[in-house]
């Protein structure tokens, strides 16, 4: 057998439901009107890095088909709710389906 032959299986790769929290809490709160990340920091991870505002308010679901994505942000006041939170959506997709490369629903 020659070596085209071969299958080369280089490894697998995991990514921590974490680190995809991580990423949708700093993209939400890169968009303007997003004041913070809202809920309880139920993280230990970010607690031991005293990261001020992701993941808390973050709850992400990682399966080997998709990532699931639920946020709660706190907006500034005089800011349109249903436009930050597209701009949110969009910019939370995009890093995660860009940094990661997995498929966000």
């Amino acid at each position: 057998m020659g070596e085209n032959s071969k299958e080369k299986n280089i490894g697998e790769v995991c990514i921590a439901d974490e680190v995809v929290a991580v990423i949708a809490g700093l993209a939400a709160c890169e968009v303007e009107g997003v004041d913070s990340m809202a809920g309880k920091l139920g993280n230990e991870l970010a607690s031991r890095l005293a990261w001020k505002n992701a993941p808390r308010g973050t709850k992400v679901e990682v399966t080997e088909e998709h990532v699931s994505v639920d946020l709660s942000i706190n907006l500034k006041y005089g800011y349109s709710i249903p436009k930050v939170t597209r701009e949110v959506q969009e910019k939370v997709v995009s890093a995660i389906e860009n940094m990661t490369g997995l498929k966000v629903i």
